[in-house]
């Protein structure tokens, strides 16, 4: 029987709650995921925890093993992923105060929200002093998003004076007069 024969029987045993197999695969390979897993981190600390971790992973996912490749390289694939995930972690937390004192901070200072609000307040009290049926058309197109011809049908109203600042077809189809010209004699002339 083949080492990797053997390994793959040793999986099986471990499914099955065989202790003594989880370390006779330990013995096996331990060596090798710690190399693998010191060279991944560049730390030997590290790379024995997460080789430890591998063989408890080993326990857990033993009755899962399909024996679609080698024991070796499931064991080195659990610790590559296991590995990858803590340097993610860990360089979460290697973030110091000083890079972080560098990162831009998005929120408003306290004088712009105060100038939001400002703003907001002014803009409020001038669409409040405005007639009730600019309002409503200011109200459907800003806050309900709704087209002209939607305004029109919901007032009730023809589709020219549903737009904001159209208060009469008369008034927006007339033509702008011109200022009055004087003439000499103090006559005045269109």
């Amino acid at each position: 029987m083949t080492a990797a024969e053997t390994d793959r029987a040793l999986v099986e045993r471990v499914a099955k709650g065989d202790r003594a197999a989880v370390r006779l695969l330990f013995m096996r390979h331990h060596a090798r995921v710690y190399r693998f897993v010191a060279r991944q981190t560049g730390s030997e600390l590290m790379a024995d925890d997460i080789a430890n971790e591998v063989f408890l992973e080993l326990w857990r996912q033993a009755p899962a093993f399909e024996g679609r490749s080698e024991v070796s390289t499931w064991l080195l694939g659990i610790a590559r992923f296991k590995a990858l995930s803590l340097l993610r972690k860990k360089k979460e937390d290697w973030i110091d105060d000083d890079d972080a004192a560098q990162v831009a901070d998005g929120a408003d200072t306290p004088e712009v929200v105060t100038m939001k609000e400002d703003k907001a307040a002014a803009s409020r009290r001038f669409i409040d002093a405005m007639p009730e049926e600019h309002r409503t058309v200011i109200d459907l197109v800003y806050y309900h998003g709704q087209s002209v011809s939607e305004i029109g049908e919901v007032l009730g109203i023809p589709v020219a004076r549903s737009r904001p600042g159209c208060s009469s077809p008369a008034r927006n189809s007339a033509k702008p007069s011109r200022p009055p010209v004087t003439t000499g004699g103090g006559h005045e002339r269109r």
